[in-house]
């Protein structure tokens, strides 16, 4: 999430827990044994079974992030495990911090290595970040204007690599709350309105991925393998179709168009063409088809340049 200071990006990274799915028994068991590891369990409590949400400050070590010590512990990113890590100030963490982040996204564990032998924790968490478009905070900003020389933003977003940026798969603009909506009587949806689609969604891909191995559950842990393997296009009577009863004539018109114009690589491409984030949007729309809109909603989630 990117915006001005005050535009509620922090508010909207809090308000994740209360729209998240439970947890199974399984996660369950899978996060307790972290925190157990970490000696983090809290007392009284002999299975966690609340979503975790962790929230480190800027000035975090990379081994407070992913875990180490002589005797290696989980970071921060196990701690997330089955929840939200959020990352508020994105580009005031340290260049190593964030970098350190990029093989854990990608493989959902993490492996420290040490003179005694190695251990490997799970990392499956889902990353929520924010950050000022420029130091100011400024940039952009309908009412109040920047104060940074364009060498100065250009720097500023810089901090944050195009391979970190290209594994992050929603990138949005926060923009300034007006006066009349902050004054305004209209109440918007609950969280446990949302929470309800959101649960419903994860029911969806529960039971798309029940017959697959258990560290499937939900589309955000599909590999490339499998996204193959639900996505290949099979050519039936002339009309290209995917085992998702997905008619595909205009979604690889449209996706030949991104590739090219937007200059997708093979990640982004597997994320938003696939079963990664369309599918996502289709499932929390209650479509059983993914539609030319949820694809082109999930497009439009791609990072843009933010100086021009």
């Amino acid at each position: 999430m990117v915006g001005s200071p005050g535009a509620g990006k922090t508010l909207l990274a809090r308000a994740m827990p209360g729209i998240l799915p439970e947890m199974s028994i399984e996660e369950s068991l899978d996060v307790t044994r972290i925190y157990s590891v970490a000696d983090q369990l809290p007392a009284g409590t002999p299975l966690i079974r609340h979503r975790p949400f962790r929230s480190p400050h800027h000035t975090i070590s990379h081994a407070g992030l992913v875990g180490g010590g002589n005797i290696p512990k989980p970071g921060e990113i196990s701690l997330a495990h089955r929840g939200v890590l959020f990352l508020d100030e994105f580009p005031e963490f340290g260049t190593r911090v964030l970098e350190v982040m990029r093989q854990p996204m990608e493989d959902k564990i993490v492996t420290i290595s040490r003179a005694k032998g190695s251990l490997t924790f799970s990392a499956n968490f889902q990353l929520v970040a924010a950050m000022n478009p420029c130091p100011c905070g400024y940039y952009g900003d309908s009412q109040k204007p920047c104060s940074c020389a364009p060498a100065v933003v250009t720097k500023y977003q810089k901090r944050i690599s195009g391979p970190l940026l290209d594994r992050i798969d929603i990138h949005i603009e926060v923009p300034r709350v007006d006066y009349e909506k902050l004054s305004g009587d209209r109440v918007g949806e609950s969280s446990e309105s949302i929470r309800a689609r959101v649960q419903a969604a994860r029911d969806i891909q529960r039971n798309r991925f029940l017959n697959k191995e258990s560290s499937i559950v939900c589309n955000a842990d599909m590999r490339v393998g499998e996204i193959r393997q639900y996505c290949k296009l099979q050519d039936e009577g002339g009309v290209l179709t995917v085992r998702l009863s997905l008619t595909v004539s205009k979604h690889q018109s449209l996706m030949r168009a991104a590739m090219s114009q937007m200059q997708l690589s093979a990640r982004a491409y597997h994320r938003t063409q696939s079963v990664k984030l369309a599918r996502t949007i289709a499932d929390l729309a209650g479509s059983e088809e993914i539609q030319s809109a949820h694809l082109a909603e999930a497009l439009q989630y791609r990072p843009k340049l933010m100086l021009n």
